[in-house]
């Protein structure tokens, strides 16, 4: 049952998760994780990367206070990889063993989603889940962006459930975001702290199980999430794609994705974060326009701004073949 007072409560995940990502981003605290600026990095000092923990206290002291009800596997789910993604962050655990835990999550939670689902649905269900979780994680190299993602996404959730009337899946939402802009305060160009996987593993499951929740719950068709992380998942996806045709290890770090690309042309991480907030907000009001026009228009305005993504980066190739080549003609002293 929905609980109006609830609302209230659901505000103090901003102070809240503020609060924490300040405090483990201090002192020892801090210490547990640390960014150590290497060749794939995009910062030149050591970075907390601890700002998930507070972010995720945030969201889960949030929930408990406005009673907000979940499906357990969506919850504890994203508890367990929170606790499983800090251990990632201190001590490098294996990929395999990585893996097996997002494709346990994700099997245990469509296990309760679709009860009434085909039998071809269940492993690209599983799929689509693992894939969310993954590509979040990619984005947390560059100040103001996966926290700008979960801003404008989670947001968009929240908004679009409100409107199709389930307030729960709103709250749910609505205070991922506000647990966002909190950790967004510590995070916004000059970062002094990042998510880390302990942060942006669960976000990417989160991203994809409230998607899958929504759909079943009848917010909102199943285009709908992936278009309100479009950005995001066309980045992370073509670029894996690209480094797997190659034959590179697609799970190693690298400096390859378009908001990268961006930074190492000479853009400020500033100017990229706010540019990608453009885009990300483009693509949550077309997302939220189409849910109220007739499907066929919605699947065709769906098209025309994956057609107009798809033309943003192709003119980032561009320049970074003119880039490339004026950096081979005249190398740095």
């Amino acid at each position: 049952m929905f609980n109006p007072g609830g609302v209230w409560l659901a505000l103090l995940a901003l102070p809240v998760s503020a609060l924490a990502v300040w405090l483990f981003s201090r002192g020892r605290a801090a210490r547990l994780a640390l960014d150590h600026p290497n060749v794939r990095s995009l910062h030149t000092t050591p970075v907390p990367r601890t700002g998930g923990l507070g972010m995720i206290a945030g969201i889960a002291a949030s929930w408990f206070a406005a009673g907000v009800h979940l499906p357990i596997p969506l919850s504890v789910g994203a508890a367990l990889l929170a606790v499983l993604s800090f251990a990632d962050d201190r001590h490098n655990l294996p990929t395999s063993l990585r893996f097996l835990a997002h494709a346990a999550a994700a099997t245990w939670l469509v296990t309760t989603l679709g009860t009434n689902w085909s039998t071809w649905l269940w492993p690209l269900a599983v799929l689509f889940i693992v894939w969310m979780t993954n590509l979040y994680n990619f984005m947390d190299g560059s100040d103001g962006l996966a926290g700008g993602m979960a801003l404008f996404g989670f947001g968009t959730y929240a908004l679009a459930a409100l409107l199709q009337g389930h307030p729960d899946l709103a709250l749910a939402g609505g205070v991922i975001a506000l647990a966002a802009l909190g950790f967004l305060l510590f995070n916004f160009p000059p970062a002094r702290v990042f998510m880390g996987d302990a942060g942006s593993i669960p976000l990417g499951f989160l991203a994809a199980g409230l998607g899958l929740l929504g759909m079943v719950r009848g917010s909102w068709p199943a285009w709908f999430p992936v278009l309100v992380f479009a950005p995001f998942v066309l980045d992370a996806s073509i670029t894996l794609v690209r480094r797997g045709l190659r034959g590179e290890k697609v799970w190693h770090a690298h400096k390859e994705h378009y908001y990268q690309r961006l930074i190492r042309m000479g853009w400020s991480h500033r100017k990229t974060a706010l540019a990608e907030y453009v885009v990300m907000g483009g693509g949550s009001s077309i997302a939220l326009l189409g849910l109220f026009v007739p499907a066929s228009m919605a699947m065709g305005i769906a098209a025309l701004w994956g057609a107009v993504l798809i033309a943003l980066m192709r003119l980032v190739d561009k320049r970074w073949r003119e880039f490339q080549v004026n950096q081979a003609a005249h190398p740095p002293d």
